[in-house]
């Protein structure tokens, strides 16, 4: 991909009008009057409420209540009550509306009392009786500065609601990115044997046609080769039955082939891979065969991902190993401390019972500073080149395995290199 070209910048630039284009919600915005006082309450419902949706109460456990059942912008309310006083109240009103704004109003001024308002964060202070323009100004203000911060808290969330849904777009084209590369190799997996069956075929047209009469030896070898096509056949059938289980994201029971077979497939994608290089590349098969609850790409694609990670930690050339080993039992999770040099993903999701298959890239290169270990599944995050990577490989691998209700385990070690473990709950093989 050109390091200039950006596949989405028309994705962007829909948000970015989506997000302009979404108008500001309309809404009266809601004032709850308090006061022991009939009179000061129906004088303050007639002046409110032709402009916003008014809640009235006599006494500080009802304002409560309807608190805690109305999203409330404004309380005006009466700092001397029986029972609950005003500033109780607030006080009160903070635990259940926390951004609420607040009017205080007393015919009995004292510095203790303004003082406590404030305190509680009360927007304005005013005395009875009080005048018609006085109490609006001060409403109006007060509801004005709710109801923006309202529309902006929505705001927020809408574009947190935008990136979240572009993020997941782009971890998703880049999974079927790679998944594009491993099917490439399928077909190429496949034209191997059919290319040697075409050449056998071939072979035998023309001893066919060059004897009429065919000797002994003519058929001893018509027959080998015979053999040769139809083995050649089979592994085609065998590489296309496996990878079309893949694609229909078989389950255990359906598992179509084990994980030293999926080693296989991986190690002809990396002995071809551009990453690869001066490096040196290893990879030692299981001992013993065990297949894994998770879809075969999905498997391919983890370990990929790994192995390009290894072999990008540093440009001198290093040594990158693939390993593994079948546990028959249940996973120690108290050996696992995250710290400094280690993290351990998706316990909370792991399946833990026996047997697991535990498989592991390791590299020689420079470790992961203590102070990057924690942010390197974070999506887009990445101390490579913007030529080098997308910085999506880690999260996909983390994703991917807890898909598949396994565990990750990273272990770095400054100038010793790298270790990620997967821990996968294993199935039976195929029939």
């Amino acid at each position: 991909m050109s390091a200039t070209a950006d596949p989405f910048a028309e994705t962007r630039s829909t948000l970015a009008e989506l997000i302009a284009a979404t108008p500001a919600p309309k809404r009266r915005g809601t004032l709850l009057i308090v006061d022991d006082e009939e009179g000061p309450r129906l004088a303050l419902k007639m002046v409110f409420k032709e402009k916003y949706d008014l809640l009235l109460a006599e006494d500080g456990a009802t304002a409560i209540k309807l608190a805690g059942e109305n999203d409330i912008d404004v309380a005006v309310m009466d700092i001397r009550m029986p029972g609950m006083s005003g500033i109780e109240l607030l006080e009160r009103l903070r635990f259940v509306r926390p951004n609420i704004e607040a009017i205080m109003i007393t015919a009995f001024e004292t510095t203790d009392t303004m003082r406590q308002a404030l305190r509680l964060r009360a927007c304005d202070y005013l005395n009875k009786p009080w005048d018609v323009g006085t109490i609006r100004n001060a409403v109006g203000q007060a509801m004005q500065r709710r109801v923006l911060e309202s529309e902006i808290h929505n705001s927020a969330e809408k574009v947190h609601e935008l990136l979240t849904e572009l993020q997941n777009q782009r971890v998703e084209e880049q999974i079927a990115q790679t998944r594009g590369d491993i099917y490439a190799s399928i077909i190429h997996d496949i034209n191997g044997p059919l290319s040697v069956s075409f050449g056998f075929v071939q072979l035998l047209n023309q001893k066919l046609n060059q004897n009429l009469n065919l000797e002994v030896e003519d058929l001893e070898f018509i027959k080998e080769r015979l053999r040769s096509v139809e083995r050649q056949m089979s592994n085609c059938i065998e590489i296309q039955r496996r990878y079309l289980g893949f694609l229909r994201r078989q389950g255990s029971d359906g598992t179509s082939a084990g994980v030293n077979q999926l080693l296989r497939d991986l190690e002809q994608l990396v002995r071809v891979h551009p990453s690869l290089q001066e490096n040196e590349f290893r990879l030692t098969p299981l001992i013993g065969e065990i297949a894994v609850k998770v879809n075969g790409t999905d498997l391919i694609q983890i370990l990929l991902n790994l192995v390009v990670n290894a072999f990008q930690c540093t440009p001198a050339p290093h040594r990158v190993e693939i390993g593994g080993e079948v546990l028959g039992a249940p996973l120690d999770l108290t050996q696992f401390k995250d710290g400094p040099n280690d993290r351990l993903l998706n316990v909370e999701s792991m399946e833990n019972t026996a047997p697991l298959a535990t498989l592991w890239v390791r590299d020689t290169g420079p470790g992961i500073p203590a102070v990057v270990l924690p942010k390197i599944f974070d999506p887009y995050f990445t101390t490579k080149g913007p030529r080098q990577g997308t910085g999506l490989g880690l999260n996909i691998v983390q994703r991917l395995v807890k898909a598949a209700n396994g565990a990750l385990h990273v272990h770095t070690v400054a100038g010793e290199g790298t270790t990620f473990t997967v821990y996968l709950p294993g199935a039976n093989l195929a029939k």
